[in-house]
């Protein structure tokens, strides 16, 4: 009975030095070694002055027709109200704000209903999704060219820019992300308005 109970307790021991070694000491060196080696993975969005103005995981409510417009929102766009509308593809509520947001995006963009993407009148599981896809991207594109002053090329080339692949060529779909999108966008605007309020000879 004593040397079972040896047994029993040098096993429980062993056991017991491995798993510190292990979980206590390898795998928080690892990991520490992992975030030394990766480069970070800061979100932040900086405006041309250098201003923190939003972050790149998170969608932002647009007004103005020179922007890019983002799936719609049943939180408003509010981080502290995140979430779906859980309402059901039958839903009547559904159906008539989606009647609703076909027409406003047709009368906006000068297009015809029907060629609108399913992503421009859903709002995602969050909320606060900041990617579209790249048919409501170019979508937009004529009316932001016209608004902005940009040629059109210009704002194809941002849109392209912003626009992310599926991870491995084959995981998800082609995305693009409005909020660095529109960042991009405004810091064109920007440069562009400072070269025209620059008097002759300050080079």
């Amino acid at each position: 009975m004593v040397t079972l109970l040896t047994r029993q307790l040098l096993t429980g021991v062993k056991v017991l030095a491995v798993l510190t070694l292990v979980l206590g000491l390898a795998y928080p060196l690892s990991m520490v070694a992992i975030g030394t080696l990766v480069p970070s993975q800061d979100a932040s969005i900086r405006d041309a002055s250098g201003q923190v103005v939003g972050n790149a995981h998170l969608a932002q409510e647009v007004t103005g027709d020179e922007w890019f417009y983002p799936r719609p929102s049943a939180g408003e766009f509010d981080g502290l109200a995140s979430g779906a509308s859980n309402l059901a593809a039958t839903s009547h509520e559904l159906l008539a704000d989606i009647r609703v947001r076909r027409a406003d995006i047709a009368a906006r963009e000068h297009v015809d209903p029907a060629a609108i993407s399913a992503d421009a009148l859903t709002a995602s599981a969050s909320g606060l999704d900041p990617d579209i896809s790249p048919e409501y991207a170019r979508l937009q594109i004529a009316r932001v060219a016209r608004e902005t002053g940009i040629s059109e090329r210009g704002v194809e080339a941002m849109v392209a820019k912003n626009t992310a692949q599926p991870l491995l060529g084959f995981i998800g779909e082609p995305h693009v992300n409005v909020t660095t999108l529109n960042n991009d966008l405004a810091n064109s605007l920007a440069d562009s308005s400072d070269h025209r309020t620059e008097s002759p000879g300050t080079h």
